[in-house]
């Protein structure tokens, strides 16, 4: 599998034995899913779209809108909403890599609380605060982590897998 210009493999369309496109993480949940595992609905973004990154300093041309179409694809599956109110879709951001590199990065849950999700019932509210509290201590860490990031880091050839 060439990527080509494609930035983003479902779970269903990914080559499970392409580590070095797709991480270590994102070809083993493609390969799971493939063989009828129950694996949560999800998709990969590869690690061409973070060595793109790494080299121009800037999301490759076309890589927002192939995410926004597999997260509408997502919210299909799921017949959840990312952000909605009533019944959010909440995501996991994990990072990963063709070999296993400890403490790269933090993963990111839970991502899609919002003022409103957080108006659910009492016992489901304290549970998403507390979510999201979390939620925004990693992100702005990993913001800050990545802000500082020499370019010297594109040899880590890493990808987010949702």
């Amino acid at each position: 599998m060439k990527s080509s210009n494609r930035y983003v493999y479902s779970f269903e369309e990914g080559d499970g034995k392409n580590r070095l496109l797709l991480g270590g993480k994102g070809a083993n949940l493609c390969e799971m899913t493939q063989i009828g595992l129950n694996v949560p609905p999800g998709f990969t973004i590869t690690t061409d779209a973070c060595n793109a990154y790494l080299e121009k300093n800037q999301l490759p041309a076309g890589l927002m809108d192939e995410i926004r179409s597999y997260m509408t694809a997502l919210e299909k599956k799921t017949g959840k909403g990312f952000g909605d109110g009533k019944n959010p879709l909440l995501i996991s951001v994990r990072s990963g890599s063709a070999m296993s590199m400890p403490g790269m990065m933090d993963t990111i849950l839970n991502l899609g609380l919002n003022d409103v999700s957080l108006t659910l019932p009492m016992t489901l509210t304290v549970a998403l605060s507390s979510c999201l509290a979390r939620s925004h201590s990693i992100l702005a860490t990993n913001i800050l982590t990545i802000a500082w990031t020499p370019s010297s880091a594109s040899t880590a050839r890493t990808r987010m897998w949702i």
